[in-house]
């Protein structure tokens, strides 16, 4: 018999956009992380890799996307859909698109922009064909202790929702750009710590990516601009460049020369 259940897992959400474009929706997120945890709700997990490695074949397989509600509210109309997913060393993550021209994906984009510490976490809602109870080290246990552990099941949905169960489950960034086109600093110089910047060095990048903005929009150069080899370069070339990641490489060895 199948078990439906929801879990509730780490989360990084990412909403990204491209320039002064209106936004995509494209979303990206941690939904689960393997080994044993606790829940904020006492709920306790212990999954592995193993146990969804076939559905996620099959998923690929299959070019039908998964639903994105708000709050596991699955009797509503999807606010986005999932298209792809893929395993590391410490979890699942996923990539999708929240459906800006739909009223609930619009809004639901707003909100998280606005609050991301309000809105961000997400929660997955898995089936389990096959489970046992485990205790940490994944061996058979049935004390009070033990961990809930699918061997073998998959995901119906994945939620983004405003109380996760995990209270380290939060957005860690959103889109660089605001929809004006105005660079988010605060944004920009998270992104640059999670690529193992330090906090001083992101900070000093960022204010530079914000100097190159800014000469690219004034008609005459700033004074006191930072001197840039190619600070008169296409913005678009240097977008580009962040989504690749290479402007972490050509910051990083400014800030060091």
């Amino acid at each position: 018999m199948t078990q439906n259940l929801m879990m509730v897992c780490e989360a990084k959400l990412v909403l990204e956009n491209q320039g002064d474009a209106e936004p995509t929706g494209k979303i990206e997120a941690v939904v689960t992380t393997w080994g044993a945890r606790e829940g904020a709700d006492g709920r306790r997990f212990n999954y592995q890799p193993e146990a969804f490695m076939d559905w996620a074949e099959s998923f690929s397989k299959e070019n039908r996307p998964l639903p994105m509600f708000v709050n596991h509210d699955a009797d509503s109309i999807p606010v986005g859909e999932w298209h792809s997913f893929e395993f590391d060393d410490k979890g699942m993550s996923a990539q999708g698109r929240i459906y800006m021209n739909t009223t609930q994906g619009s809004d639901l984009y707003k909100v998280m922009s606005e609050s991301p510490n309000m809105f961000g976490g997400v929660s997955v809602g898995a089936y389990a064909e096959d489970f046992m109870m485990v205790n940490a080290e994944g061996e058979p246990d049935q004390s009070d202790e033990a961990y809930f552990q699918i061997t073998k099941g998959g995901l119906r949905e994945v939620s983004v929702v405003m109380y996760p169960n995990n209270p380290m489950a939060e957005v860690q960034k959103l889109e660089y750009f605001r929809t004006d086109g105005t660079a988010d600093l605060k944004v920009l110089e998270r992104a640059l710590r999670d690529a193992s910047l330090s906090k001083k060095d992101a900070v000093t990048a960022a204010s530079i990516f914000k100097k190159v903005l800014e000469v690219r929009d004034a008609s005459k150069p700033i004074e006191n601009a930072p001197q840039l080899s190619d600070s008169d370069a296409d913005v678009t070339e240097i977008l580009k460049a962040l989504n690749e990641r290479e402007i972490l490489k050509q910051l990083n060895s400014r800030l060091k020369g």
